[in-house]
């Protein structure tokens, strides 16, 4: 007994391609993109909040240069912020590329001069 399948041609794509093709993330998203912006925004002020938005940011930048992290400091920005913070780690941790893949590299060498003043050189 045959399925109404069996009649379907093969796909013109070879099976390794759709594999490859299926195994890739999925572009940026508007709100991703809107995220990172406010961030970045956020990082180019002069607040306790930029501070943590820049140490945020240069991590994903260069966390080995630039320092680290603390998980501990998203208690302390505002809720909008620590949103956004959890949209762009998402989009790093689907995507595996660095900050430099969305915005011009001049923005974070920027955030480096400003926030990281020693590493200039």
């Amino acid at each position: 007994m045959s399925s109404p399948n069996d009649s379907l041609p093969s796909p013109a794509i070879p099976l390794e391609v759709l594999r490859v093709l299926a195994s890739q993330p999925a572009p940026i998203t508007d709100d991703e993109r809107a995220a990172l912006a406010r961030l970045i925004r956020n990082a180019q002020s002069d607040t306790g909040q930029s501070a943590r938005c820049a140490n945020f940011l240069l991590a994903w930048w260069n966390a080995s240069n630039c320092g680290g992290f603390d998980l501990t400091d998203a208690w302390a920005v505002d809720d909008e912020i620590s949103r956004d913070m959890v949209a762009v780690f998402a989009l790093v941790a689907r995507h595996r590329h660095y900050p430099s893949a969305y915005v011009d590299r001049e923005v974070f060498v920027n955030l480096v001069y400003q926030w990281r003043p020693h590493l200039k050189a």
